[in-house]
């Protein structure tokens, strides 16, 4: 379906200025719908509670509200010696007794958590249009996964998506000192590509971290994908580009010229 697209954009782009050579990804909310899969998860940890519980759906849904909470404002530290999965036990278990005073079954913050869990990876999908997307551009350009988060977490999520073969490399910022939108994780990921920043353009959903790195980097141009999901702050960097589905991205590659 990107055919005649990609025939004109290939034609267009060298003619004039520098050509892209790279094109660096996030994943969540890019690629894949995280936030529509942490919505059927949380559906799916809310029936176990009414299940386990028997209790009615505004105390469920203050209980689940609190997980989000903590997982928003979650700052995982490896030093503490508590896997993350340890980490968002204790979420759920705290959020229970926050808003019951008790936790009457001592696995019952285990089965949440692993309910949550396992039903956003089972949902987690690139769909048919975004894998042909990704195919065709590899073939014009070198692709890398960027993406924020703790190693364990985001590691699970690509294997769950099948991703890997679409991509040249994939630099998870957990293993790394600083993550997006540090200048340090862009350098490493320019110099595993063996290309400068003026070669790449920066795709993902967050002006904070994606387009704001994007821009400290010094990439020829960024592209910010605003979707149900995305975030506008005062003070946000101004994207080059906008564009609601990473399927358009073959516009904006059009237009680089």
């Amino acid at each position: 379906m990107f055919s005649p697209l990609f025939h004109s954009m290939t034609a267009c782009i060298g003619m004039e200025g520098k050509a892209v050579k790279a094109i660096f990804f996030d994943l969540d909310n890019t690629l894949i719908d995280t936030s529509g899969a942490g919505i059927v998860a949380i559906q799916k940890t809310s029936e176990l509670l009414k299940t386990t519980l028997g209790l009615d759906e505004t105390t469920i849904r203050s209980i689940c509200d609190k997980f989000k909470q903590k997982l928003l404002h979650e700052c995982f530290d490896s030093s503490s010696g508590l896997s993350v999965d340890e980490v968002r036990v204790r979420h759920w278990e705290e959020s229970i007794m926050e808003t019951v005073g008790s936790c009457s079954t001592p696995s019952l913050a285990d089965q949440c958590y692993y309910m949550w869990k396992n039903s956003r990876l089972d949902v987690l999908c690139l769909s048919p249009e975004v894998r042909t997307l990704l195919k065709q551009l590899r073939s014009r350009y070198k692709l890398l996964l960027l993406t924020n988060g703790e190693t364990r977490t985001q590691r699970e999520k690509v294997e769950a998506v099948q991703c890997e073969e679409f991509f040249d490399a994939i630099v998870i910022g957990g293993d790394h000192a600083e993550q997006k939108p540090c200048l340090s994780i862009f350098t490493f990921c320019f110099n595993l590509l063996e290309v400068e920043p003026q070669d790449c353009v920066m795709v993902g959903d967050s002006l904070d971290t994606d387009i704001q790195g994007g821009f400290n980097a010094g990439v020829q141009a960024t592209v910010w994908i605003k979707n149900a999901h995305s975030a506008v702050l005062d003070g946000s960097v101004q994207p080059d580009y906008t564009i609601p589905t990473v399927l358009d991205l073959p516009t904006v590659l059009a237009q680089l010229s």
